[in-house]
C-alpha cells in the first residue's frame, strides 16, 4: 500500500472540500505483479500564494490547480514553481479550458486537464491516470539508477581486473629497464615470459569482454548451420589437451557417433571451450574431465564433470555472475577473468535451455548444459533476445 501527497489549488470552498472527500475514500489499484494499491492524503490551498507556501515545505506528488483564482492565478503558480525548481505533476482544473490555456499551461509543466464541472467518476478516472503515469515515471527513474549503479560496478570490476596485469607488466619492463634483471639471458627470457603471460591473460579478458557485449547487445551476426556437437566437443578437448597432458589429467567423451543440430559453430565452440578449459584448470594432478553429450526431445544436453577442487553452495550460487571468481587458497594462483560462465549462461539462454552446476569441495564439480534445437536453419540472422542476469 502506498500513500500519495496531493494538493488541491482551489479559491472555492465546495471544490476543495468536494475533490477532497472523493479522494479520501478514493484507492487505486493497479494490475501489476505487485498488485500495488495508492490511495491518497489530501491538502489543500484556497490560493495560489498559500499553494506556493505549502510547497516550500513539502512538494506534493499530484497537485491539482485551478487557473482563476484571487491574486497569483495558476499559470504563474506554474512559473514560479518552474523558476524553483519545484517538480510535481500537475493536473489543471477549471472552468476555462481554452486551446490558448491548454497550451500555455502544458509549456509550463502542466500534465494533464480535467474541465470544470466535472463528476466524482471523472475525477477518479483523471486521478488514476496521473497515478499510472506517476509509477510508470518512478519505475523508469528507479530503473535508470539501477542501470548506472550497475555501469559503475562493471567499469570498477572491470578497471581493477586490467590494473593488476597492467602493473606487473610495468613492474617487469621497470626492472628490464634499471637491469635489475642482470645480464644472464636466462633470468631475462623469464622476466619477459611473466609479462607477456600477463598481457595474454588481459587479451583474453578484453577478448570475453567483446563476446559478452556482442551477445547482450545483439549485434552479434549469427549464422546459422548444422553442426555436429560431438566434433566440437573432440575440438575443445584436443585444444586443452597439452595442459591436460602436463598435470597427467585424462579426459574421455562419452557421446553417440554423430549428434548434430541447427546452431552457429562459434557459440558452441566458446560454450564447450569455457566449460572444458575451466574443468582442467580446476582440477587436480592425475584427476579427470569427462564430457557427455545426449539428446531428448529436441534437447540436446552437455555434462562437464570433472574430479577438481569443487565448490561450496554458497559459491556456486555466485558462479554465473560477470567478473565472478571464487577467490580462496586453492584458486589463488589459477588464471581466470570471471567471464566464462557468465558468458555459457548467456549462450546457453540463446537456445532456450540452462546451465547448472553440481559440485562438492574436494570432490568435483558438474556442469550440465541444455541447448533446444530447432531443426532447421532461421531465416533470420538476429540473435534472439537473452535475459540478462545484473
Amino acid at each position: 500500500m502506498e500513500t500519495l501527497r496531493v494538493l488541491v489549488v482551489d479559491d472555492e470552498t465546495g471544490m476543495r472540500l468536494a475533490v477532497a472527500r472523493v479522494l479520501g475514500s478514493f484507492t487505486v489499484r493497479l494490475g501489476d505483479e505487485a498488485d500495488t494499491a495508492v490511495t491518497f492524503d489530501v491538502q489543500t490551498a484556497e490560493s495560489g500564494e498559500q499553494a506556493l507556501e505549502v510547497m516550500a515545505a513539502s512538494v506534493p506528488d499530484i497537485l491539482l490547480l485551478d487557473v482563476k483564482m484571487p491574486g497569483i492565478s495558476g499559470l504563474e503558480v506554474l512559473r514560479e514553481m518552474n523558476e524553483r525548481g519545484i517538480q510535481t505533476l500537475t493536473v489543471i482544473i477549471t472552468a476555462y479550458a481554452t486551446l490558448e490555456t491548454a497550451i500555455d499551461a502544458t509549456k509550463r509543466g502542466a500534465h494533464d486537464f480535467l474541465p470544470k464541472p466535472f463528476t466524482p467518476d471523472e475525477l477518479r478516472v483523471a486521478i488514476r491516470r496521473v497515478v499510472k503515469h506517476l509509477v510508470v515515471q518512478r519505475q523508469a527513474k528507479r530503473l535508470a539508477e539501477e542501470k548506472r549503479q550497475v555501469r559503475f560496478q562493471f567499469i570498477s570490476v572491470l578497471g581493477h581486473e586490467l590494473k593488476a596485469p597492467l602493473a606487473a607488466i610495468e613492474g617487469y619492463l621497470q626492472i628490464l629497464k634499471d637491469g635489475s634483471a642482470g645480464q644472464d639471458p636466462a633470468t631475462q627470457a623469464q622476466v619477459v615470459e611473466r609479462a607477456l603471460v600477463r598481457a595474454g591473460g588481459m587479451r583474453r579478458l578484453i577478448s570475453e569482454l567483446l563476446d559478452l557485449t556482442r551477445i547482450e547487445s545483439g549485434q552479434k551476426r549469427r549464422e546459422f548451420a548444422d553442426v555436429d556437437v560431438r566434433e566440437l566437443a573432440r575440438a575443445a578437448l584436443d585444444t586443452v589437451a597439452p595442459a591436460a597432458s602436463a598435470r597427467c589429467i585424462t579426459t574421455t567423451l562419452d557421446a553417440p557417433p554423430e549428434l548434430r543440430m541447427v546452431a552457429d559453430r562459434g557459440e558452441l565452440e566458446i560454450l564447450l571451450n569455457n566449460l572444458v578449459s575451466n574443468a582442467v584448470k580446476y582440477n587436480r594432478d592425475g584427476g579427470r574431465v569427462e564430457v557427455k553429450i545426449d539428446r531428448l526431445d529436441g534437447v540436446v544436453r552437455l555434462a562437464v564433470a570433472d574430479t577438481g577442487i569443487g565448490l561450496s553452495p554458497q559459491e556456486a550460487g555466485r558462479l554465473f555472475q560477470e567478473f565472478v571468481r571464487i577467490k580462496n587458497e586453492r584458486t589463488r594462483t589459477i588464471p581466470g577473468t570471471g567471464l566464462g560462465l557468465s558468458i555459457v549462461k548467456k549462450l546457453a539462454q540463446l537456445y532456450g535451455g540452462d546451465v547448472t552446476v553440481q559440485s562438492e569441495p574436494n570432490v568435483g564439480s558438474t556442469f550440465s548444459v541444455t541447448l533446444r534445437d530447432s531443426g532447421a536453419v532461421p531465416s533470420a540472422a538476429a540473435p534472439s533476445a537473452v535475459a540478462t542476469k545484473a
